[in-house]
Parts: structure tokens; sequence; C-alpha cells
């Protein structure tokens, strides 16, 4: 019998992450580092502040499931 790690939450988490790099990373490319941090800091919902939600989500998520490690027997 064997014991298989079924950690999907830490697969879910690191697809966010990749995911919201992704955005970040391309929209430093189109608009620029500054015009980037004006899209953060100022009081629309923007592309960027999704992302950065998305990136404490996946952490969080990774977290919650290396903490949690449910099992499955196979037989």
């Amino acid at each position: 019998m064997k014991n298989v790690h079924n950690n999907w939450l830490s697969a879910i988490g690191t697809l966010f992450l990749i995911i919201a790099s992704i955005v970040i990373v391309r929209q430093i490319i189109i608009w620029g580092p500054e015009f980037v941090l004006d899209f953060l800091i100022n009081s629309e919902i923007t592309n960027e502040k999704i992302s950065l939600f998305m990136i404490m989500f996946g952490v969080c998520t990774i977290l919650i499931g290396l903490k949690h490690k449910p099992k499955i027997d196979l037989e």
C-alpha cells in the first residue's frame, strides 16, 4: 500500500502566482515601472491591484496546502 500526497491547494496557489506574475510583467513591459506604480497607488481598481491580491491569495493557498497534506491510499 502506497501513500500519495494529494496537494491540490499548492497547485492552485502556484497557478495564481504564475498568472499574477505574467500580468505584472506584461504591464511593466507595456507601460513601464513608473506607470505601474501609479496604477498601484491610485484609488481605482486596476489589474495591478488584482494581481497583488492574486499573489497574496496564492501564497496563502500554498502555505495552507503545505500545512495540510491529505493522503490517498493506493492499493
